[in-house]
């Protein structure tokens, strides 16, 4: 029986932010799928207790201390993941951060710490890796937008900003690097159930009406991401680059 195009046993995949939220619920369905996990995030703590659950579900697992906003540590998490495992079939870049603030008052610092760690570390991790996915003959990108990406909002200019730039940076790669059989999508968050979004969700007028105009009818949570970044992560989707995939119950689509 020829094995299933979701198949990922024996690939190993690299989750920045791996440790909670999106990112954990993406590393949670790549662990079910078979693959080895590398959780690359800040807090330890929350790491080792994302490391306990993924080897729960059967996943060889690993974590590692990393501040995405430092390029020489980008690059190292890459160059540590080939040595520790032979190997690089999947990268996802999860990590990101959000400062508020309006366009005339936002600082330049709180401007370039955002863009630094949501959009520049997801070129600097995915040039370290192109090298060893095309010696291997290809591999998986997956990138992280916002439903920011699509609309504008007055009080988070940078990160809208920085997530528009996600999706442009994944049609560029994607473009430069099919011919390496490497396949760069994104998937664009709507509005999710994590630590980022808790205060919004605390607001009862302000979460009523995401579900409100929501046709789903309710917010996302990060085990409706599993599905769709085994999908990108494996074969089933090796004719599919360039592409920005919205997993937000409808809500892109609606109002």
């Amino acid at each position: 029986m020829a094995a299933s195009p979701f198949d990922l046993t024996g690939r190993v995949a690299l989750v920045t932010g791996g440790n909670g939220g999106i990112g954990l619920g993406m590393a949670r369905g790549l662990a079910k799928a078979g693959a080895t996990i590398v959780i690359a995030a800040r807090n330890r703590d929350k790491a080792a207790a994302a490391t306990a659950e993924l080897t729960a579900l059967g996943a060889r697992t690993e974590a590692l201390e990393v501040d995405v906003a430092d390029p020489a540590a980008c690059r190292a998490m890459i160059q540590t993941t080939n040595d520790r495992f032979g190997r690089l079939d999947i990268l996802v870049n999860n990590a990101g951060i959000a400062r508020g603030g309006r366009p005339e008052s936002i600082s330049l610092e709180d401007w370039s710490a955002v863009l630094q760690t949501n959009l520049t570390a997801a070129m600097v991790a995915a040039q370290a890796a192109y090298p060893l996915m095309k010696a291997q003959g290809g591999g998986k990108i997956i990138n992280i937008g916002s439903m920011y990406a699509i609309f504008g909002a007055a009080f988070v200019p940078a990160y809208s900003a920085s997530k528009g730039g996600v999706i442009q940076l994944t049609k560029s790669l994607a473009a430069a690097w099919a011919a390496d059989n490497i396949q760069v999508n994104a998937i664009l968050p709507g509005w999710i159930t994590t630590e980022m979004t808790a205060g919004a969700k605390a607001s009862k007028s302000f979460s009523d009406n995401i579900v409100e105009r929501t046709p789903a009818g309710r917010w996302g949570e990060p085990e409706d991401f599993e599905g769709p970044a085994v999908f990108l992560a494996s074969a089933a989707s090796d004719f599919v680059t360039g592409a920005s995939l919205t997993v937000d119950g409808g809500f892109a689509i609606s109002g």
